[in-house]
């Protein structure tokens, strides 16, 4: 268990570091430069760094450390409400900021610039990962480096039902999360956790269950086994293709593209019950009725 512990430590301690970031960020950048750019770095950083450390504890933790899936999924499902708690805002993922700019919630120009910020974040917790695990700490890490320059791909089924899996994910990720984001952060941090926990659990043994381009890239794609345009369909068209199915289903249209909704009629909103529409009805045939009485009784007295 030393071995886990260390482990532990190293979560707390990119938590730690990230939160420094953000909060040196906020403090000397201009909110529209942290929140495109220093949020989102931080954020890519500390999810890659936490992805990379549990993902080797999933692969050598069970015949090295003597523990079972069970911890690595509690550990995930924690390290996601720290996440969702700390992240300020942050989705840390390319296909939730396009899902923002389909919705008309950013522009082109913050787009583009969480996505490159997203990148280099996990581009950046890769490197750091990689050279906190050469101080080989523990036993998995000594592990890890004996077997990393030959490690495998993710992708341990079919091409298109690793695509399949990877969009599936991302669609009930995506359908959770539009679902819940007016919640308050309360229940929607949890929520989210407890998705992505159970989809790992179910999908992980297919493709990894990353559904998230970004910590796909730096996680899995400088591993053998796999091409990088097969690596591009699974882990960035399916996720995509997830992303805008869960889009529609929930808004019926993509605002960015075009406003006619595709699957639900146009209804108006607000709905006048049949007894006032003939309450109305009647009050508004009294004033006629009292007008023709009154030409009625004048021309009898003509």
């Amino acid at each position: 268990m030393a071995g886990l512990n260390v482990s532990i430590a190293f979560f707390f301690l990119v938590v730690g570091m990230c939160q420094a970031l953000r909060w040196v960020s906020k403090r000397f950048l201009s909110p529209g430069a942290y929140g495109c750019l220093a949020r989102e770095l931080a954020g890519s950083l500390q999810l890659c760094t936490s992805c990379l450390e549990l993902r080797m504890l999933m692969e050598i933790g069970p015949w090295g450390g003597g523990f079972g899936p069970d911890v690595v999924l509690t550990l995930l499902f924690l390290l996601f409400v720290v996440h969702g708690a700390s992240f300020d805002g942050a989705s840390a993922n390319p296909t939730v900021s396009l899902q923002e700019f389909l919705l008309l919630e950013s522009n082109f120009a913050a787009t583009a610039a969480k996505l490159l910020a997203q990148g280099a974040g996990a581009g950046t917790g890769w490197a750091v990962t990689k050279l906190y695990w050469s101080w080989e700490l523990t036993h998995f890490h000594l592990i890890q480096n004996l077997i990393a320059s030959e490690c495998s791909s993710s992708i341990r089924t079919s091409l298109h039902h690793a695509a399949f899996v990877e969009g599936t994910c991302s669609f009930l990720f995506h359908l959770v999360l539009y679902k819940l984001r007016q919640s308050h952060p309360t229940y929607r941090v949890p929520a989210l956790a407890a998705t992505v926990t159970f989809l790992t659990y179910v999908a992980g043994q297919f493709t990894g269950a990353f559904f998230n381009p970004a910590l796909a890239t730096a996680t899995t794609f400088h591993c053998s086994g796999s091409s990088f345009w097969d690596y591009v369909q699974v882990y960035w068209l399916g996720p995509l293709a997830g992303m805008l199915a869960a889009l529609l289903l929930c808004q019926g249209n993509i605002p960015r593209l075009f406003q006619k909704n595709l699957l639900y009629s146009q209804k108006s909103k607000y709905k006048i019950p049949k007894a006032r529409v003939a309450t109305a009805h009647v009050e508004g045939e009294e004033p006629q009725r009292k007008r023709k009485g009154e030409n009625n009784n004048s021309k009898l007295r003509a």
